[in-house]
């Protein structure tokens, strides 16, 4: 694609990557035969294509969005699987990222919505205010049909809190010695401390010491898909800071994460932070430790086969952040069956859910109607339950069927002593 940035524009290294990103575009259109939206709607601005000719406009010309750009932009799910896609290598997600934050600075949205999404960039990352918000729509959930949509539509989401605390293995099991931290998240830490127990049985089985991180909460991913650049930026340097002295401390030989959208965030620290000569180097650090669970796994010793488990059928749902963002496909999938359960992997794999962090949120309509498909090919699949890598997609498909949903890290731990999860 022909760009004409200025000689002064390109010396933003902001903008000189988007324009060597821009550049590699050559406008086939592969990307929109596997993006959602465009398969959705039909809209050549509701594709990747599109979508980078209304990015180059707006970074190029430093115009301020229309509504209709706007529109189009907050549309794109960053699936990702444009990318998986895509023949030139186009990095669309560094370039869609720019442009929400560009987006966040020049666009004034209508007031529901600004305090909307400042609403969610100042509870979902932080456990406390999350439980608080989560009390609170249960008082409201009587009369949510007399709320504004978009709050109807968010106490839809709403799932039981977890209860059980995090707890390790008490019994000495064979340690190597060897350490890795687990990143407890922030949404998860609520909603999801079963999926961080099982996580830490299921680790130290294998031998290993497993510590839980759970200050700082957030990877940053929930502020930086929404365009609120200042706050990931402080939160991500607090990450790297925290997490680099935890590592050199307690000797982790690895950052554990068992949420594929944080997962794919952290990876990208030492990108967003390669210029930096403070935080270069640690950035990149954080970024090489970080390790989906299943990803790690699959490099250690076998998880023990249980036979009995061969009648169990599992759905496996391939999350986005996963299989496009990690490039993570098939060690989730060897890992179960090696376990002994029977796995099936469903139609259109690389298709999206609609969670997409709060996508399913801001854009309720578009996800309903991914959901509901991919719950339509859980249904026909005919299995005892549903395995996945991101608690986000989980609690987004609870909604379209009844078929039971569990983290693939809980179904290795209940094959290997754990609690049934479901």
């Amino acid at each position: 694609m022909r760009t004409e940035f200025t000689a002064a524009q390109l010396a933003d290294p902001a903008l000189d990557e988007a324009n060597s990103i821009l550049r590699k575009c050559v406008h086939c259109g592969f990307c929109n035969s596997t993006c959602p939206t465009f398969k959705l709607i039909g809209d050549e601005l509701d594709g990747p294509r599109g979508r980078i000719y209304l990015l180059k406009n707006l970074l190029e010309h430093d115009e301020t969005p229309s509504e209709k750009v706007v529109k189009h932009i907050d549309r794109c799910l960053s699936c990702l699987s444009c990318m998986t896609t895509c023949p030139s290598s186009v990095n669309y997600m560094h370039l869609v990222d720019a442009g929400r934050g560009y987006i966040e600075k020049k666009f004034k949205r209508p007031l529901p919505d600004r305090y909307f999404r400042h609403l969610l960039a100042m509870t979902l990352p932080h456990p406390d205010r999350f439980r608080l918000l989560l009390f609170l729509s249960a008082l409201l959930s009587p009369i949510r049909k007399l709320l504004p949509g978009r709050f109807h539509n968010a106490l839809e989401l709403r799932s039981p809190v977890t209860r059980t605390r995090i707890k390790s293995q008490a019994k000495n099991q064979d340690k190597t010695g060897k350490a890795v931290g687990l990143i407890a998240g922030c949404v998860q830490q609520v909603l999801g401390n079963d999926i961080n127990s099982a996580s830490i049985r299921l680790l130290e089985r294998q031998g290993w010491r497993v510590h839980l991180l759970s200050e700082p909460t957030c990877c940053g991913a929930i502020e930086h898909h929404l365009g609120k650049t200042a706050l990931a930026d402080k939160r991500f340097r607090q990450n790297i800071n925290d997490w680099i002295k935890h590592v050199d401390d307690l000797g982790l030989e690895a950052l554990i994460v068992n949420a594929s959208g944080c997962g794919t965030m952290l990876k990208d620290y030492g990108h967003l932070f390669r210029h930096d000569d403070t935080l270069a180097a640690d950035a990149g650090r954080i970024s090489g430790m970080c390790r989906d669970i299943a990803e790690f796994l699959s490099a250690q010793r076998p998880v023990a086969v249980n036979g009995g488990l061969k009648q169990v059928r599992v759905a496996y749902q391939s999350p986005c952040s996963m299989q496009h963002g990690q490039k993570i496909e098939t060690q989730p999938l060897d890992l179960l069956r090696h376990a002994g359960f029977t796995v099936k992997e469903l139609p259109e794999k690389y298709m999206c859910c609609g969670s997409a962090g709060t996508y399913n949120i801001l854009q309720p309509q578009i996800a309903t109607e991914l959901g509901k498909t991919k719950a339509a090919h859980i249904d026909q699949a005919n299995v005892d339950v549903v395995a996945s890598g991101n608690m986000s997609c989980m609690m987004h498909l609870r909604q379209f069927t009844d078929v039971p949903f569990a983290h693939t890290a809980e179904l290795l731990d209940w094959a290997t002593g754990g609690p049934k999860p479901f």
